[in-house]
């Protein structure tokens, strides 16, 4: 790993240890970025807390015992006890070729877990909206990060596809089948609309769709075949969203709640072996500890309904079970919007009651807020239903080609395309992804496909613009690899601070399950070179000062698309 503050925290600690043994055991070094050197210690603070004696006389005990090895060229003692580290030039330019040398680019590869991700999960027959888009982005982003580290991951598309709700679609298909009009199911919407409408005003039909809700539980053969066919069809949907969103779910991902109906008479059966559900007021219920409601009483966990249906609970309990058992996951993540938080955490108590999921087992729920409109409500088309994804991609396409069209004049039409298609999409993307994930956040398209700021444009034009400098200095990724990155101005200086940590940024970004982590790292890149790029001329550079230059804008350029990539984001060559 090339992030410096491993081997500077390691230095610190050994500083500590030689000034004060082991009465410095166990206090942490504290490191952090500082705006008055590289970095800043924040230690002697506690240290002399536990030692009685004065800060500033503990930091300069402990900065009298840095070790003199050519990592740290300067340290100083400022405030009331702070250690401020500047980093030796040649440990920096020797970092970042070890860095531009790895095909991994720093990051690192911890023992591999089989990580099961749930996301995004449409219902069939509805077409999907903007609702769905955070799930999908976000546990995309999440899969391709896990799997950057060298996770085995396993994706799970959970659609809604079983359900009372599909006896009046299946008949609202026969209908249609009967009019000579099935091509009408296509749009979802308009089609779901209309079986609702008809279900609620004709008694005939309701009648029809309760009975063929019986038939499908029942297996029976041609109904069957109808909700085969609604299924395929809304998947044609699902997969036409995916491709455009570059969203790595494929059909074979796709495992959706009927796939677990024969397992849940059992888990029930199963569950009431152990002792963890019991009847109360007809259904079966599962009470746990510490879910509680306003008076105080146990909050069941319905594992079969009065009626001896199931819902989410029992549904959610058979996959995570499967996962486990079948797939061997030994991490569970599901993706899914923050009202689900108490489900969830019931699920995750009553799987490992049950044994379904051991100690060993992490289950985490990726909680997160919604997408507002500009009047700071939920997100909805003028007629104010909940838009369309199509209707939102388009319209960040159709934005972005104007942009593109102005700013990129020396690209054909056909490059023009598909650049603004990147951008509009990308834009999207990012926007959602640099939000803290937990917080809602208001759709504003200026921000979001400005080519300024923390978006995902500025991004993009970044990586392209040192594209262009590598085409210029008539260079390729070889012969700039080939050459070895130097520190020497404070804008070189402040771009190989920028890009050493993307290996620990990416780590941490998996274990914190926060996606804007990794934005934020990269809009620091982006900065940083920009800043470079300005004070350091690289084509009117001469000799090793070039080449060393066009070596560091090469590996700015490896960082930011790779971590666009691990973001789902594409990174154009030309804008």
């Amino acid at each position: 790993m090339t992030d410096p503050l491993i081997p500077l925290r390691s230095c610190v600690d050994a500083a500590m240890q030689a000034a004060y043994g082991e009465l410095a055991a166990g206090v942490d070094a504290g490191l952090r970025r500082s705006q008055h050197a590289d970095y800043q210690a924040d230690v002697a603070l506690a240290l002399a807390r536990k030692l009685k004696k004065n800060p500033r006389e503990v930091a300069m005990a402990i900065v009298a015992k840095l070790p003199v090895d050519g990592l740290v060229a300067k340290a100083e003692v400022s405030g009331p006890g702070f250690i401020n580290l500047t980093l030796g030039n040649q440990y920096l330019g020797a970092t970042l070729a070890a860095m531009a040398a790895d095909p991994r680019l720093g990051v690192p590869q911890p023992v591999p877990r089989t990580v099961v991700i749930d996301y995004s999960a449409p219902n069939v027959a509805k077409q999907m909206h903007v609702g769905h888009l955070r799930s999908t982005i976000i546990g995309d982003a999440l899969a391709r990060v896990l799997e950057l580290l060298g996770h085995r991951v396993i994706r799970q598309n959970h659609i809604g596809d079983w359900g009372t709700p599909f006896g009046m679609l299946i008949e609202q298909l026969l209908d249609e089948q009967a009019s000579g009009a099935e091509a009408g199911v296509r749009e979802l919407a308009a089609f779901y609309q209309a079986a609702r409408a008809k279900f609620d005003r004709d008694p005939a039909f309701a009648e029809r769709a309760r009975k063929r809700v019986v038939m499908l539980q029942s297996g029976d053969a041609e109904t069957l075949a109808l909700w085969h066919r609604l299924v395929d069809i809304s998947m044609e949907h699902f997969s036409g969203h995916y491709r455009r969103l570059d969203i790595t779910l494929r059909p074979e991902h796709v495992v959706g709640e009927s796939a677990y109906n024969e397992d849940l008479p059992g888990l029930v059966e199963d569950m009431v072996k152990r002792g963890l559900a019991r009847e109360s007021e007809g259904a079966m219920c599962v009470f746990l500890p510490g879910f509680t409601g306003r008076e105080g009483e146990l909050v069941p966990l319905i594992v079969r309904k009065q009626d001896g249906g199931y819902g989410y609970a029992t549904t959610d309990l058979a996959a995570l079970r499967r996962r486990v058992q079948k797939l061997g996951a030994s991490w569970i993540i599901y993706v899914v919007g923050a009202p689900q938080a108490q489900h969830l955490s019931m699920v995750f108590a009553a799987a490992q009651a049950a044994g379904y999921a051991g100690p060993e087992v992490r289950l985490d729920h990726v909680a997160f807020g919604a997408i507002l409109g500009s009047d700071k409500k939920m997100l909805k088309s003028r007629a104010g239903e909940a838009l369309s994804l199509g209707a939102l991609l388009d319209e960040a396409v159709e934005r972005a080609t104007k942009i593109v069209a102005e700013k990129a004049t020396d690209l054909d039409e056909a490059a023009k395309a598909r650049v603004a298609e990147a951008v509009g999409i990308g834009a999207v993307k990012y926007a959602d992804l640099a939000n803290d994930r937990i917080k809602d956040y208001v759709l504003e398209w200026g921000r979001m496909l400005a080519f300024d700021g923390n978006t995902a444009p500025y991004l993009m034009y970044a990586h392209a613009r040192i594209r262009s400098i590598v085409r210029k200095a008539g260079g390729s990724d070889s012969t700039a690899a080939s050459s070895r990155p130097r520190v020497e101005a404070p804008e070189e200086r402040v771009l190989a601070l920028a890009l050493l940590p993307f290996g620990s940024t990416i780590e941490r970004t998996a274990d914190t399950l926060q996606p804007h982590r990794l934005c934020a790292y990269l809009y620091d890149v982006a900065t940083a070179f920009t800043a470079f790029y300005e004070k350091c001329p690289v084509l009117r550079s001469e000799g090793a000062t070039r080449e060393a230059r066009l070596a560091l804008s090469l590996l700015a350029a490896r960082v930011l698309a790779r971590g666009l990539n691990a973001l789902g984001i594409a990174a154009p060559e030309q804008m």
